[in-house]
């Protein structure tokens, strides 16, 4: 077990979130969570990441509470968070954007290493590597912020609506990329709306109504279930 969720609640001020919420993701699988916006899912990744509290339950990874901990102590064991948005800093070239994202890290090889693991995977990073991040295509910006979350080397890389924004064929390039994240090693959490990523490169997933989950399943009997052909599949 690397990640569990125990009937975790989240509320802002008087509002429920999401209620009752229980999900695991094993060492070394990729697990998706669908559903519309308002659903919940990226309140419940902030709440993995610290962002926000519980207001019931507990979150564990490899067995020990996280949900008390601070943000910057979770990136500490392993829990990287590629937020919706990219949020990166956009004054800065790409290659100070990436760096900034080892900087709870002090081995030299490693970022090394990692760094230029990022621009295999990104090409376009190397060529940009000296232009200013707020200059990019949005598809290049998402690009760097996956790229700055993977050179906080996780353990557990959770992703917020990576395809947002992104034209169909920049989508299908994230496919591959992060297949090859997690078969290196990296578990991945995905919250999407787009079903062709979600599907891509999950082996189990989650489907949120209204801040509960009304499926759970493995990702072949997901992409036939009644609900999410009706509600994301067109059918």
């Amino acid at each position: 077990m690397q990640l569990q969720l125990e009937r975790i609640t989240v509320k802002y001020g008087n509002a429920v979130a999401v209620e009752d919420i229980s999900l695991r993701v094993e060492m070394g699988s990729a697990v998706c969570l669908v559903g519309a916006n308002g659903s919940g899912k990226s309140t419940i990744l902030r709440a993995i990441s610290g962002l926000v509290p519980l207001a019931g339950g507990q979150i564990g990874f490899d067995g020990e509470r996280i949900d008390r901990l601070e943000s910057h102590e979770i990136v500490g064991r392993g829990v990287v968070h590629v937020p919706e948005g990219r949020r990166l800093f956009p004054h800065l070239p790409v290659i100070n954007n990436l760096r900034l994202g080892a900087t709870l890290r002090n081995d030299r090889d490693g970022i090394g290493r990692d760094l230029d693991q990022v621009f295999r995977y990104f090409p376009k990073l190397w060529e940009r590597r000296n232009q200013k991040a707020g200059t990019l295509s949005g598809g290049e910006q998402q690009m760097v912020a996956i790229g700055r979350g993977l050179m906080a080397a996780p353990r557990l890389l959770i992703l917020d609506e990576p395809s947002l924004g992104l034209a169909p064929a920049i989508v299908a390039g994230l496919i591959p990329v992060i297949r090859d994240i997690n078969r290196k090693g990296v578990s991945v959490l995905l919250a999407e709306q787009n079903m062709s990523l979600a599907l891509g490169v999950a082996d189990r997933g989650y489907a949120l109504q209204i801040g509960k989950v009304v499926l759970k399943a493995g990702i072949a009997e997901f992409r036939e279930s009644d609900l999410v052909r009706k509600a994301y599949l067109g059918g």
